[in-house]
């Protein structure tokens, strides 16, 4: 038995059932928390999955902001400060991380709120997770309006990363399994992550 889903059915069902499932349509996707700061010093912290590796050449990564009005401090911040950190959630603190999707009043530091300590580099003006096992920098490039849905494309330079050395293989993989790095699915749920096999490089 399969289930047929059409355009007239998504119309038709309650908003967290059409976003479970077109979320979970998707697939697993990164589970990562961004944080930022604005012009006045105030952090904030939120939760993200949909993460997106641009290229590598230079090496950019980009996210989707959702429109302002739902979710407006993380890109008001990138834009005031034209920095911030993403970090990936390990099992150890993911209902905190969790957490900091709540939304929480303009000003309120979800770091604080949620139980997650900051951490600062050099050279890095936002703090990270200290939590986190897998982290880095970006610097803004871009912020590409997506018309037909209000969101925003984030686009932006890798300048920093901070990573578990037993989990960067020979070639520059990085074995998040290692690391302990969730995956999301849908809107709230969580998974652990066990490597299958890695293949060797496809060729005609």
């Amino acid at each position: 038995m399969t289930r047929s889903i059409t355009p007239s059915d998504l119309s038709a069902m309650d908003r967290f059932t059409r976003a479970h499932l077109v979320n979970s349509l998707s697939g697993f996707k990164s589970f990562s928390l961004i944080a930022t700061t604005d012009a006045e010093g105030n952090h904030n912290l939120a939760a993200f999955s949909n993460i997106v590796h641009l290229g590598a050449d230079p090496a950019l990564i980009a996210f989707i902001n959702r429109p302002r009005e739902a979710a407006p401090h993380t890109l008001r911040n990138i834009e005031q400060t034209k920095w911030y950190t993403v970090n990936h959630v390990q099992e150890s603190f993911v209902e905190k991380a969790h957490q900091t999707s709540a939304k929480y009043p303009d000003g309120v530091n979800e770091f604080v709120a949620c139980g997650l300590e900051m951490e600062f580099a050099d050279a890095v003006p936002v703090p990270y997770v200290k939590e986190s096992a897998v982290k880095y920098a970006l610097e803004l490039v871009e912020v590409v309006p997506i018309r037909h849905n209000g969101t925003f494309m984030v686009i932006g330079a890798l300048r920093h990363a901070i990573i578990p050395e037993d989990a960067v293989e020979e070639d520059g993989f990085i074995a998040l399994d290692k690391a302990g790095s969730l995956c999301s699915l849908g809107i709230d749920g969580y998974f652990r992550t066990q490597r299958i096999v890695r293949l060797p490089y496809a060729k005609p």
